[in-house]
């Protein structure tokens, strides 16, 4: 054999281990997708979404939220979904695979929208070491209850655990404030009233927010930890549509709040948490609002809330209604891209 002939071999062999590395790394960038921000008081900030509920739809109304702060306040967003290892396909119901959680590292803060995930100790560690970071967290609906270990038990990461005694309430009380403590409102019968709560008028969270309503229940909330204080107040009415009267009987519950969280780093973090998160929600400019003006705020960037946040939808905004196993088969996060 010629040098000639080595020297092609030897150059084919090169290619096919570079597409074979290629070809992996397109794989695994195949799992997540990042929207880059262009202009706005966003851009050179990096929120990363976790996202994994198999009700209330969070594949479609956290990618959309993603693209409302991307393209028109510049923020760049990462997109982390529950993904079917077999398929590479978006998978709710898949409660042990969120990969690309190692782009928290980078992250300046994370929106978690989860329900009842039991991740492999290699992924949770990420979402660990981050709440111990002292940056910002923003979690939605059923994150309050965002874990749940029923295999792992003995695991280092089992104390997270929604039902935990040690600390009690798991992850979403110690960090977000409750856990999960059940319907408040009737579950698909009882919508929800936003209400200003009292004090909380001037907050930069609720600057030009008006029209808070939405077809989530409002839960129950037994106690809020630390130095939690309610923002918005839930008011449960009697039907489906924003104009239902209020339910009389019911008072006035926690529907939004804030607080601090101070994991290992010592490191106190801004944490927005709400109970809000139906699919349908997102389609209330007021909801819109609030989570936009929300990351401003988690972020210290409440001196950059506009007087009227942009709250546009970018592209069409058509989500599957709530409720387990209604996702929409066969998308892949690339599915999201601008």
């Amino acid at each position: 054999m010629n040098n000639r002939q080595n020297g092609l071999i030897h150059w084919m062999l090169l290619s096919a281990v570079g597409a074979l590395c290629l070809s992996a790394a397109a794989r695994a960038d195949d799992s997540w997708v990042v929207l880059e921000g262009k202009s706005g008081p966003g851009v050179g900030k990096h929120v990363v979404f976790v996202i994994g509920d198999d009700e209330y739809r969070s594949e479609d109304s956290m990618p959309q939220l993603a693209k409302i702060l991307a393209v028109r306040h510049g923020f760049k967003c990462t997109l982390l979904f529950a993904i079917d290892p077999a398929t590479g396909e978006i998978s709710p119901g898949t409660l042990d695979n969120i990969p690309g959680l190692e782009k928290l590292e980078t992250a300046d803060m994370m929106v978690i929208f989860t329900r009842f995930r039991e991740l492999p100790d290699e992924q949770m560690k990420h979402i660990i070491d981050y709440t111990n970071s002292g940056k910002p967290i923003l979690g939605l609906r059923t994150s309050t209850h965002a874990f749940n270990y029923k295999i792992n038990k003995d695991g280092p990461y089992a104390k997270y655990h929604f039902r935990s005694e040690d600390p009690e309430g798991g992850w979403g009380r110690e960090v977000l404030g409750e856990t999960w403590a059940g319907h408040y409102g009737r579950h698909n019968q009882e919508s929800t009233r936003g209400l200003v709560a009292k004090g909380m008028e001037d907050h930069p969270i609720l600057k030009g927010v008006e029209d808070v309503w939405g077809p989530s229940d409002v839960y129950t909330i037994t106690t809020l930890t630390g130095d939690s204080k309610p923002v918005v107040m839930g008011q449960v009415l009697s039907g489906m549509s924003p104009d239902d009267p209020p339910n009389s009987e019911k008072e006035l519950m926690p529907l939004a709040w804030i607080k601090t969280h101070t994991g290992d780093s010592g490191k106190a973090a801004r944490v927005f948490a709400t109970t809000l998160g139906h699919s349908f929600d997102l389609n209330s400019e007021g909801v819109r609002r609030l989570l936009v003006n929300a990351v401003y705020w988690c972020l210290g960037m409440e001196d950059e809330i506009p007087p009227k946040s942009n709250v546009d939808f970018v592209g069409a905004y058509e989500p599957n209604d709530i409720g387990m196993k209604k996702y929409k088969p066969g998308l892949k996060p690339s599915d999201h891209k601008l």
